[in-house]
C-alpha cells in the first residue's frame, strides 16, 4: 500500500496509556548503559502527538509497581514504548503484563520482541527462510577465556541482546584472534551479557522502517547511512556515531541505489517483519556488499521514535509523513488490529 492508514473520523476521547523508561542519569563506568531508555522530551513529544479530542494520554512510566499502576489507571489501549528493565526477555516485560491483564497495546508482542532482541537467534531463525546474514558465533559471557575454533576476520563484536548500538564502539570490528579475545572478554564484562562475534561486511548500509499490517503495510524506501570519514577502514554505526550523528554521518533516503537493490532490500524487510511476527512498526539494517549482496543485519521492532534524532522517524519525514502523522499512524494500526476504531 502506497497510504499509511489515518484514523477514522468521530466522536472520542479513547484512553491511551503510554508506557515507557526513562533515562535517570545514573552514574555507571558504561557510557551507554542507559541508551535505550527514553529521555523526557520524547515522551512529551509522543503524547502531544496522539492527544486531541478523540484520545486522551495518560503517562505510565515502567517501573516496579506498573501492574499497581495498570490496575488502578483504566485505559483502553496503550502504546507501549519501554525497554523493560533486566534480562535477555526485558522488553517483553511490558507486553507479556499487559498481555496478561487483558489491555490492547502497540507494537508487536512479547514473543517477537524476545526473539529479536537476541541477535544470534533472530539470525538462526531467518537462515531456514534463506535470509542472508554475516557469519556469526555467540561466545558465552562465561566463556570468554576459552575462545577456539576459526573466525572470519574481520569480524564485530557487539553484546548478543542489546539495541540502540549499546555495546559498539569505535573499534568495535576486530583483525585477528588476540584482538577478539581482548574484546570479547571486555564486552561481556561491562554488560554481563553473551557475546556477538560477527563477519564485518563491508561496502553500503542501510536502514528500512515498515509501518501497519496485513495489507496496508507499507515498507519505506531504504536510508542510507553515510559515513563523513572514508579515511577510516570500518565504518560501524556505533553508539559514539549515533550521538554525534550531525557531525560523522549523512542520511540520504530514497538511497541512491539501483531500483532492482531496492526492490530487494524492501521485499526482505517486508519478509523479515511478517517471519517474526512483526505488528504495527518496526525498523531493520541492512549491508550492501561491494560484490552488491544483501544482508540482513539487525531488526528493532520496538525502534526509537526521538523527534529530529532515532531513525524511524528520520525515515518517515524524508517520506513525507511529519512525526505527528507517523504516531497517530502506528498508533491506528493497533487500534484497527482490535477493532477498536468504530468509536472514533
Amino acid at each position: 500500500m502506497d497510504e499509511i492508514p489515518k484514523p477514522d473520523e468521530g466522536p472520542g476521547p479513547l484512553r491511551v496509556g503510554l508506557t515507557y523508561n526513562l533515562k535517570k542519569n545514573i552514574a555507571s563506568d558504561v557510557e551507554d548503559i542507559e541508551a535505550e531508555y527514553d529521555n523526557d522530551e520524547t515522551i512529551l513529544a509522543i503524547k502531544k502527538a496522539i492527544e486531541d479530542d478523540r484520545f486522551t494520554v495518560t503517562l505510565f512510566e515502567a517501573t516496579e509497581d506498573l501492574p499497581e499502576k495498570l490496575a488502578k489507571q483504566k485505559v483502553d489501549i496503550v502504546f507501549n514504548i519501554a525497554e523493560g528493565l533486566r534480562g535477555r526477555g526485558r522488553e517483553a516485560e511490558v507486553p507479556a503484563l499487559l498481555n496478561f491483564f487483558g489491555i490492547p497495546f502497540v507494537g508487536s508482542d512479547e514473543t517477537t520482541l524476545c526473539i529479536a532482541l537476541d541477535k544470534a537467534l533472530t539470525k538462526r531463525l531467518l537462515t531456514t527462510y534463506h535470509i542472508r546474514t554475516p557469519k556469526y558465533r555467540v561466545i558465552p559471557k562465561d566463556q570468554t577465556t576459552r575462545i577456539n575454533g576459526s573466525f572470519t576476520f574481520p569480524a564485530i563484536v557487539k553484546p548478543n541482546a542489546e539495541g540502540s548500538s549499546k555495546g559498539i564502539s569505535d573499534v568495535a570490528v576486530v583483525s585477528d584472534i588476540h584482538e577478539l579475545r581482548s574484546l570479547v572478554d571486555k564486552t561481556a564484562g561491562a554488560y554481563q551479557a553473551d557475546v556477538l562475534v560477527e563477519e564485518y561486511i563491508g561496502g553500503r548500509e542501510f536502514t528500512v522502517g515498515v509501518v501497519g499490517n496485513g495489507n496496508e503495510m507499507r515498507v519505506f524506501p531504504p536510508m542510507e547511512i553515510i559515513y563523513l570519514d572514508r579515511e577510516s577502514p570500518y565504518q560501524i554505526y556505533s553508539y559514539n556515531v549515533k550521538k554525534n550523528y550531525k557531525k560523522l554521518i549523512r542520511y540520504e533516503c530514497p538511497a541512491p541505489i539501483d531500483k532492482a537493490a531496492e526492490e530487494e532490500m524492501m521485499r526482505t524487510a517486508k519478509k523479515v517483519y511478517e517471519i517474526l511476527g512483526c505488528r504495527d512498526f518496526a525498523r531493520m539494517d541492512f549491508r550492501l556488499s561491494g560484490d552488491g549482496k544483501l544482508y540482513f543485519i539487525e531488526i528493532n521492532p520496538l525502534p526509537g521514535l526521538a523527534p529530529g534524532y532515532s531513525d524511524f522517524p528520520m525515515i518517515a519525514e524524508f517520506c513525507g509523513v511529519g512525526y505527528v502523522t507517523l504516531i497517530r499512524s502506528v498508533l491506528t494500526c493497533a487500534l484497527k488490529r482490535y477493532g477498536l476504531t468504530s468509536g472514533l
